[in-house]
């Protein structure tokens, strides 16, 4: 079920941000059918920044005009259809917007709109229900609550005095290119800090879930043991899996700027989070999407460890 999440913040702009699902576009200058399918392994991400002209609540479509797409499509305004035509009512006329295009290389030529931002809003007297904060470097981190793989409750304080890495996944993540691909890219940042004696003494990775209701540590033992390679008594001193109560969840993820909504299949729609915490418990850097690399982050913790970041 494709279900649209709304991403705000306030820090010198507002910000807006849905995950769209799978868009299937037939002909430049028609309406893109949302279907609810797995991504494709293949595509090509594209750059677009238009503005909303109209959006119709019976067909549940937002025209956009947007500027040329480099590589792939000349400027041109055209209509999408939203599979959750009730986001409609966060779009406005006039708004600017950036989105991430992502054009599957199969025969289908499949297209998605992802990370769909409001960068200017047509009604600046406008407010969500709900307000996201981008963590920015300097910031304080709350001292949140969580219960980890081993059923033992941790606080993030308790991590001061080392660099911690925290991202945010859900173990029945069935998209390869979300939970499973920043999991994959936490497992090699493990092995990498491992091989640094230094770095691995001074620093700890944490894995948050927003699926309370599913992955109990239990469920998250076994998830990260498949990531670590082993189940061992000890597997777990560098990298935690753990997740907050379901009164800590809502206040944890505006923190880290992680747009959750549950649909009714159960499948969460989201929005990917990871945090770089310095050993004074502040924020040093933000990596928001899923476009970053294990060497650019390796790079990053060990420059915080050295005292350099």
């Amino acid at each position: 079920m494709l279900v649209a999440v709304v991403h705000w913040a306030v820090n010198r702009r507002l910000f807006l941000s849905f995950v769209l699902g799978v868009a299937v576009l037939a002909g430049c200058h028609s309406g893109g059918k949302l279907v609810a399918t797995s991504s494709p392994q293949n595509v090509k991400v594209y750059k677009l920044r238009g503005k909303v002209i109209r959006t119709d609540s019976e067909k549940g479509e937002v025209t956009l005009n947007h500027e040329a797409i480099p590589g792939f499509m000349d400027a041109m305004t055209m209509p999408y259809k939203l599979k959750d035509p009730s986001i409609l009512g966060e779009l406005h006329p006039g708004d600017t917007i950036t989105a991430d295009v992502l054009v599957s290389e199969d025969a289908d030529a499949e297209v998605w709109l992802d990370h769909f931002v409001v960068v200017a809003q047509a009604k600046p007297d406008y407010r969500p229900t709900v307000i996201y904060h981008v963590p920015t470097p300097g910031d304080d981190v709350p001292d949140f609550k969580l219960r980890n793989q081993d059923g033992r409750t941790i606080h993030l304080a308790q991590f001061k005095g080392k660099v911690l890495l925290i991202t945010f996944i859900y173990t029945r993540c069935p998209l390869p290119n979300f939970c499973p691909l920043v999991t994959r890219n936490f497992a090699q940042l493990n092995r990498d800090l491992d091989a640094d004696p230094v770095a691995h003494a001074k620093t700890q990775l944490l894995s948050v879930s927003f699926d309370p209701d599913h992955d109990t540590p239990e469920r998250l033992r076994s998830y990260g043991a498949t990531y670590i390679g082993s189940d061992a008594s000890n597997a777990f001193a560098h990298w935690d899996f753990a997740v907050p109560d379901k009164e800590v969840l809502p206040e944890m993820a505006r923190f880290f700027n992680v747009g959750i909504t549950t649909g009714p299949d159960e499948t969460i729609t989201h929005t990917l989070s990871t945090t770089l915490v310095g050993p004074d418990g502040k924020v040093v850097r933000f990596y928001p999407g899923n476009e970053w690399t294990v060497p650019q982050v390796a790079s990053d913790v060990k420059a915080v460890v050295a005292g350099k970041g």
